[in-house]
């Protein structure tokens, strides 16, 4: 045969357009299941995020009911509930909003009776449709007694197996689960299983439907798109605790996912496959099967037509050219399942004449013929759409879009020119960013506002006030900086609680928020403290008129709580706004001024005046609070010491009182009249107390020259640091650590502080005589009320108020004030002191009257400790 010839049979035209046809089909069966491999992939991709995100909801929907039966369990917690406070609670925090299965949440309580201990139902919400719970035994279900008795002792949420509600009639689904907490008596949450077992007050529960939870929380593209299967596998044998689909069944070789969640204490597998049992993935094939199986026709009978006609090739191949320069065919084939927005329009009008399934889903099913700038709210976008030219567009721009039913969401939108079939399209990628969108703005609202009030918060007050000194030192109106603080606001903390003194906040910052005009800001700076930005006032006149207007106001609401009635004032100070005063100085001004007000006699208005000489001693007082900081950190305080001189014959050992000094810096020693104010006036005197008792105690041998032989050091504290229930550990442990003796210490509280707090100061003094410390009711006398305390306060010692003392002998009343005490001090088996002793006369006369203890100039002036000698400093 010659070189390059084929066999006689093979030159025939239709023997070679049949293998030409049987190569195609070969290359298009490879192509196809090339294809179908991809888009199970990609099917399979898309399959995996959805039930990624009906398993998120799932676990979402389960921890929202744990969350709401925890809130259940801290109001219990908190103040405790009885069947009111029980059905307003679950109404204020609206359970049946937010769980959409929720039907039902139910208290019951231990009952002891002759046949043992029940757990009848006592409270249950909403009553309607739930009767028949009412009084059940929880004892008579084993398997529910068993979960109360865990989740009580571990403290835990129990979950029970899948079950008919007693609400439902025979033969309907098992489809109600039970959720159990345990509730405790009001305090702090018990620590370990004996506290929780005898704290124990009733077990809480909340009873849902799977079914109505699982329809609420999955999307209908997911329920379209995967078919879910519930099931408890601790249940023996295993339940079907749901099924989206019930009656269909997985294909062997279809897409598939199990997993395992865990919650309440019980494990359910969790398994999805895809509901369209793989069809999605055979038609996103199919367009390429025909194209191949067209193709390899095509390619046949051009092969056979080579022989005979060049002009029918041509014809053949050109047609078969334009078939696959339906470019528009494959860009939606492509399309079709993005999960982003993808959208094609003509250039000349703006009509869409594609959207792939996610556009469709997401913008309605009429979007095709639309115009794209109709989509998008904002004016200037729409604007923005002509400016679009080739090789310029949009990339990752946020814009509001709006749907074709007039709905509106915020999406992520990237737009280009594209040419297509030698015509200009625009094309439009869009992702739907609302959820994220909506979560910043709520971060945002939350970093900028109060919880409580809905007010702006502190750190935003300040940013607008510092807007403002901005504005008007490019010549702005000029404002006012109010800062108003409640008067006797932690009355109702005290008397009602704290859920009262929240509802006052809120319902007193709608008043001055419905009082205050157009440009003014408000905010809540912390506690009971609110400030106000008073916008355009011109004078201090204009900002006088709206301090006033909210005073007014404040003082004419009746704050109703629970029977009671209670009054409402509050102190207002003021400060013109000055561009040349920073922010930090504006506030301490405004901060002067309330305290001004409320030293005036509260529920008026006060403004800051550099002049007002009450002002000046404020500033003083704020002057010295700073170098009371300094002095702690620097240790710039000493302790002075001064003897307590029996007026009887001396029972071994010596008797001091520790005296405070600062030294200042230029090494000059301040007494305590200068700075106790004002450390008493800023909350420092706990820290101040705190350092002299530490410091007492560690030296307690080098405070006097008797060192070892010193028979008691008495030791003057502060009311902010009685408030402080943890200083009596404090004091506890480093008698501890230091092997003090404790009836070697005397703690000296003035009758003024015991007489405001009887009851926490009570408290306090006998928690350290029980410890083995004394206690001296310091400056006792000046009320003349003070008899009566003296029956229900654990004192060892009265010191009585150096005013009598000093009038001793001129005065007939103080003579006879002294003698009182000194009589009723003595009946109640108390020992007697007198200080401000600066006179001979006086230590014979109160020898006369059987005063034990003497303290004065003129027995011993103070000094420093020993400590502080030469030598004596370690």
């Amino acid at each position: 045969m010659p070189e390059g010839r084929l066999p006689p049979g093979l030159q025939a035209p239709w023997l070679l357009g049949l293998l030409a046809l049987f190569a195609g089909l070969l290359i298009t069966v490879a192509l196809v299941g090339w294809q179908h491999q991809r888009s199970r992939a990609e099917r399979g991709r898309q399959l995996a995020a959805l039930a990624d995100g009906e398993f998120s909801m799932l676990q979402a929907g389960l921890q929202d009911y744990d969350i709401a039966l925890r809130a259940m369990q801290a109001a219990f917690l908190t103040h405790g509930l009885d069947a009111e406070g029980f059905d307003r609670t679950y109404r204020v925090l609206g359970l049946r909003q937010r769980l959409p299965g929720l039907q039902a949440l139910v208290y019951s309580v231990p009952m002891a009776t002759p046949a043992g201990t029940r757990y009848p139902t006592v409270f249950v919400v909403p009553l309607a449709g739930n009767e028949r719970v009412v009084g059940l035994d929880v004892r008579a279900q084993p398997a529910n007694f068993v979960a109360l008795q865990v989740s009580r002792d571990a403290d835990r949420s129990i979950l029970s197996a899948p079950f008919r509600l007693i609400q439902d009639p025979p033969g309907h689904a098992p489809d109600g689960l039970l959720l159990r907490l345990p509730a405790y008596t009001p305090g702090d949450p018990p620590r370990d299983t004996a506290e929780r077992r005898a704290r124990f007050a009733g077990s809480l529960a909340m009873s849902f439907r799977i079914s109505r939870m699982a329809e609420h929380a999955f999307r209908p593209e997911w329920q379209r798109a995967l078919h879910l299967r519930i099931h408890d596998i601790d249940a023996k044998p295993e339940v079907l605790v749901y099924d989206s689909s019930p009656g269909d069944r997985r294909k062997d070789d279809s897409w598939h996912q199990s997993r395992l969640l865990t919650f309440g204490g019980r494990r359910w597998r969790f398994e999805v496959h895809d509901a369209g049992h793989g069809i999605a993935e055979v038609r996103d094939a199919l367009p390429l099967m025909l194209a191949g199986i067209i193709g390899s026709v095509l390619f046949a009978l051009w092969i056979a037509s080579l022989a005979g006609a060049r002009r029918r090739a041509v014809e053949l191949g050109e047609a078969m050219s334009l078939r696959y320069r339906e470019s528009e065919e494959r860009f939606r084939a492509v399309n079709e399942l993005l999960p982003a927005l993808v959208l094609l329009a003509r250039e000349q009008d703006g009509r869409i004449i594609y959207a792939n399934q996610a556009a469709r889903v997401r913008l309605g099913a009429t979007i095709d013929g639309a115009r794209l700038d109709d989509l998008f709210e904002d004016a200037h976008r729409r604007a923005e759409l002509l400016e679009v030219a080739e090789g310029r567009g949009w990339e990752n721009v946020e814009a509001m879009l709006r749907t074709m039913n007039g709905d509106r969401f915020w999406a992520n939108v990237s737009m280009s020119r594209v040419r297509i079939n030698d015509r200009w399209k625009r094309l439009v990628v869009a992702s739907d960013i609302s959820q994220q969108r909506q979560l910043t703005e709520l971060l945002s609202y939350q970093a900028s506002h109060d919880a409580l009030t809905e007010l702006f918060n502190r750190r935003e007050f300040e940013r607008h006030v510092e807007r403002t000194l901005a504005h008007m030192a490019a010549g702005g109106p000029r404002c006012a900086l109010l800062y108003i603080d409640l008067d006797q606001f932690k009355l109702i903390n005290d008397t009602s609680g704290h859920a009262a003194g929240d509802q006052l906040l809120a319902q007193l910052a709608q008043v001055m928020r419905e009082q205050l005009r157009g440009g003014d800001v408000l905010a809540r700076l912390g506690g009971d403290e609110f400030g106000v930005l008073a916008s355009d006032v011109h004078d201090e006149d204009g900002a006088r008129l709206v301090a006033e207007r909210l005073r007014q106001h404040i003082d004419g609401y009746a704050f109703v709580w629970e029977q009671a009635s209670y009054g409402i004032t509050a102190s207002i100070g003021g400060v013109l706004l000055d561009p040349s005063s920073s922010l930090k100085e504006l506030l301490a001004q405004a901060d002067t001024a309330c305290y001004m007000a409320k030293e005036a006699g509260r529920n008026r208005v006060h403004f800051f005046s550099a002049s007002d000489d009450a002002t000046a001693r404020r500033r003083t007082e704020m002057e010295w609070a700073h170098r009371l900081r300094w002095a702690l950190e620097a240790e710039r305080f000493r302790l002075y010491y001064q003897e307590v001189h029996p007026l009887s014959a001396l029972a071994g050992g010596a008797r001091i009182e520790l005296l405070l000094r600062l030294v200042d810096e230029d090494d000059r020693i301040i007494p305590p009249g200068a700075f106790i104010p004002a450390a008493e006036r800023y909350g420092l005197m706990p820290a101040i107390d705190r350092w002299v008792v530490e410091t007492a105690l560690a030296n307690i041998d080098r405070l006097h020259p008797e060192g070892r032989g010193l028979r008691m050091v008495a030791i003057n504290l502060s009311g902010g640091t009685i408030e402080d229930e943890s200083f009596i550990e404090h004091i506890l442990a480093l008698i501890r650590t230091h092997d003090v003796d404790p009836r070697r210490l005397c703690f000296e509280i003035t009758e003024t502080l015991a007489v405001r707090n009887l009851t926490q100061v009570s408290r306090f003094m006998g928690q350290l005589r029980k410890a083995g410390c004394r206690i001296s009711l310091d400056d006792f006398g000046v009320g003349m009320s003070s008899f009566g305390y003296l029956k229900n306060l654990p004192v060892d010692m009265i010191k009585i108020d150096g005013s009598f003392v000093q009038d001793l002998t001129s005065d007939p009343m103080s003579h006879a004030i002294v003698r009182a005490v000194t009589d009723i001090g003595h009946q109640r088996g108390m020992q007697v002191v007198a200080e401000w002793v600066d006179s001979e006369a006086i230590i014979q006369a109160l020898a006369q009257l059987g005063v034990d203890h003497a303290q004065g100039f003129a027995l011993h002036r103070p000094e420093p400790a020993v400590m502080y000698r030469a030598g004596g400093q370690t």
